[in-house]
């Protein structure tokens, strides 16, 4: 495991997103470290972006995802035991927990970003802080959440044939339900 405020950013991931993704690390580190009951997620966050060296859009971006898991943590936690019940929040490390709270939060709270971005950044961020198999689980729960909401969004009603078009593109082909281990 590797601590989310120690690894790098590597040079080829540099891009114009790169505030969106430190805002990412933040908001993990942010609610890794509240899981330890110290502080909430919402003040170890502020904490870190007093500390300076923080972009506003890697705060602004932190901010919108922690806030989204202190909110409906309990939400996102009952929907995670519904998609992958072999995997008990409870009982998963807490840097998954923390990852699969994060990943959750962003893709169903944060409207601005679009689902295929944050289920590919969510399970990049598995692969680099826990492992391949966590990187299955994150894959196989944010897909099938995401399946799920559009199946539903179009279920409504809601929206033309072209935005159910594109919505579906955002979902991942071949998903899994998690480790196989």
């Amino acid at each position: 495991m590797v601590d989310p405020e120690l690894a790098p950013a590597s040079p080829a991931r540099r891009s114009v997103h790169e505030p969106e993704r430190e805002g990412r690390q933040l908001a993990l580190a942010a609610v890794f470290e509240a899981d330890f009951g110290q502080r909430t997620a919402r003040s170890a966050l502020d904490r870190r972006i007093e500390d300076g060296g923080i972009s506003e859009r890697a705060a602004a971006q932190a901010q919108r995802i922690v806030e989204a898991v202190a909110r409906y943590r309990d939400s996102i936690d009952a929907q995670i035991e519904r998609v992958a019940p072999a995997y008990p929040v409870v009982q998963l490390a807490r840097i998954d927990r923390a990852l699969l709270r994060c990943g959750m939060g962003e893709l169903l709270h944060c409207a601005t970003t679009p689902a295929r971005v944050a289920i590919s950044e969510w399970v990049e961020l598995a692969r680099t802080y826990s492992g391949e198999p966590t990187r299955r689980l994150m894959n196989g729960v944010l897909g099938r959440v995401a399946q799920e909401a559009t199946d539903a969004a179009r279920s409504e009603g809601a929206g033309s044939e072209q935005e159910f078009e594109s919505m579906i593109e955002t979902v991942p082909t071949g998903l899994t339900e998690g480790p196989t281990e």
